[in-house]
């Protein structure tokens, strides 16, 4: 399976570089094919502007979705994003590993995805949802927390974690075609022990060593 992993932690000794490189170990292992995008590593630029393109279709008045897919026709996009681009169309399963931060993804992380999942290239005329340009992949969310798991229960103090990560499973993945599996969540490792870190690692290997056969999850709607 070819398989990219999306990493965005600014410390590669974190539980989540643990983790990142434990999915890189087990799934090489495993006999699958593995690219990498370690966002700080890159010091990707996370903020969509012009320097997106080589060239403008209006130098004016700059439209975003206009200008991507001019960039889609004339193959305009940068030197920054095209690596990028051709990593999630190589792909048969996209994973992403990073932090629960203010209830969402690092900037980083979504500065990516606002930058290479370009209009023409990841959804456009009608091509959305099943019909999506992904509707052959599969994506799946691996991530911490800072608190235990009983504040992400739907009567938890923060509510239900499946809620809170609907925006991306649903508004960006499943939006573009993926099939999104059950999402990967360590909850609160910094309070952890060794030996339970020492667990989850192994958890989160176990699981990546038959997720080609897993099936979709039903990620709800709004």
């Amino acid at each position: 399976m070819k398989i990219l992993i999306v990493y965005a932690h600014p410390e590669r000794k974190s539980f989540n570089g643990a983790m990142f490189q434990e999915a890189c170990r087990v799934l090489e292992a495993e006999g699958h094919q593995v690219q990498t995008s370690d966002l700080y590593g890159m010091a990707f630029k996370p903020v969509s502007d012009a320097s997106n393109f080589t060239g403008l279709q209006n130098p004016d008045y700059f439209k975003q979705q206009l200008e991507e897919l001019h960039a889609t026709a004339n193959h305009l996009f940068s030197s920054e994003l095209k690596p990028e681009i051709k990593k999630i169309e190589w792909c048969e399963l996209m994973i992403w590993q990073f932090p629960l931060w203010w209830f969402s993804v690092p900037a980083i992380l979504k500065g990516w995805v606002d930058r290479t999942f370009a209009m023409g290239q990841a959804y456009g005329s009608g091509r959305i949802y099943e019909t999506g340009f992904f509707k052959d992949k599969k994506a799946l969310l691996s991530l911490t927390t800072g608190g235990p798991q009983d504040a992400y229960l739907k009567d938890g103090l923060q509510g239900d974690i499946n809620g809170i990560l609907r925006p991306l499973q649903r508004g960006i993945l499943q939006f573009t075609g993926f099939k999104v599996l059950t999402p990967h969540v360590v909850y609160g490792p910094a309070r952890m022990s060794g030996e339970e870190r020492e667990y989850e690692l192994k958890r989160w290997g176990d699981r990546l060593r038959i997720v080609a056969d897993e099936p979709e999850f039903n990620v709800g709607r709004y």
